[in-house]
């Protein structure tokens, strides 16, 4: 059986292609580039959103290269990478980026039943790898292309309809962070009453861990600039720590249960001095840099569990659908640019002065 097409699809479409790791040059705005068609048991989704994220800018630039050792904002002074994904594969160009997709169902694959046309979904980011193998996964925008279009192909299974009153931009800016840090949330068992130190709270997923980690009832400090101290405490954070001041002489030694981390670099050991012996400290990022100075000592004499969290169970995006539907969170959409503006959205992305999410969005159809 032929894909389900409405007619109404064209053969091209705007798109930003990803031509090679390096800079902002390798973004490349086409309005040529070719419709995908469903496959089997994939669908065919108009973008309606797409939220820009770090794993976008670190694709990019190829950050996930183990040659690499700077920050994430040192993209002028990466060296050239052959192999900058996270999946250890080296990518295929041209690419088309974009980790966070929001959307309505306009065509179908074999093997998906035709009524899914017409529903809005949003589309999980970590996708399960086809092939089954443990603690592995495909990435939209990186294995496969992603929501910087208008259109996109994925498996059916890795949609997820939403009923709610929200917009497709505040629904673009669910998928990758909201998934990010409620997985890592999850994998450290946070609960009601543990004391969470979130860093980097008020990037998107710092922000929807603050938001994530109240849900469950936890008692939230946030780290972050003190400009941004306001904003933060206003999604939910009992208490914020201006980022730069010393954390022991702020919160005390062993004054924490959880770690929620994306942040690493050089002041990554004070993280582990405030954890309280068994604490549990989970990192999903390191915009601040990689490499940091771990301690044996602290680790075992504290008895500490340090977590990594990339792989997600296919449960994590069900579940933040049910707190969408229930009214239980609300993202903060800072801005929001045409998709011809990408390389403006990733320099304000990587400027840092916002609380929240930036998301793309793709012009009408010719037409419309």
């Amino acid at each position: 059986m032929k894909s389900s097409v409405p007619e109404a699809i064209p053969n091209v479409m705007c798109a930003v292609l990803l031509t090679g790791h390096g800079g902002l040059d390798k973004l490349e705005y086409r309005t040529d580039a070719a419709v995908p068609h469903p496959g089997h048991g994939e669908v065919l989704i108009r973008v309606g959103g797409a939220g820009v994220n770090n794993t976008d800018i670190n694709t990019r630039i190829g950050w996930y290269a183990k040659t690499v050792t700077v920050a994430t904002d040192s993209a002028a002074t990466l060296p050239s990478v052959d192999n900058g994904s996270w999946s250890g594969t080296p990518l295929t160009f041209p690419r088309i980026q974009g980790a966070d997709v929001c959307g309505h169902i306009v065509g179908v694959g074999d093997g998906v039943s035709p009524h899914r046309v017409g529903e809005r979904v949003i589309v999980a980011t970590m996708q399960q790898d086809p092939s089954g193998v443990a603690f592995t996964t495909v990435t939209m925008g990186s294995e496969m292309d992603g929501g910087f279009a208008q259109f996109v192909v994925t498996r059916a299974t890795e949609t997820h309809a939403v009923s709610c009153d929200w917009t497709d931009v505040e629904l673009a800016s669910i998928p990758c962070a909201y998934s990010t840090a409620e997985n890592m949330l999850g994998r450290v068992r946070v609960g009601e009453r543990d004391r969470v130190l979130i860093t980097g709270a008020s990037g998107g997923v710092g922000s929807a861990a603050v938001q994530l980690a109240k849900r469950r009832g936890a008692h939230v400090t946030a780290m972050v600039s003190s400009e941004k101290t306001a904003a933060v405490t206003r999604l939910g954070a009992d208490r914020a720590v201006p980022r730069g001041e010393p954390l022991v002489e702020t919160l005390g030694e062993e004054s924490v249960d959880v770690v929620i981390d994306v942040v690493g670099g050089s002041r990554w050991p004070e993280l582990l001095d405030v954890l309280r012996r068994g604490g549990r400290y989970v990192s999903s990022g390191a915009i601040a840099g990689p490499m940091v100075l771990l301690d044996m000592r602290t680790l075992y004499l504290k008895d500490l569990t340090l977590i990594g969290a990339t792989y997600q169970r296919p449960e994590v995006m069900k579940e933040l659908v049910g707190y969408i539907e229930r009214g239980e969170i609300r993202p903060l959409v800072h801005a929001t640019y045409p998709l011809d503006e990408i390389v403006k959205a990733q320099t304000d992305f990587l400027s840092k002065h916002f609380v929240g999410k930036l998301v793309m969005v793709p012009p009408p159809l010719a037409g419309e």
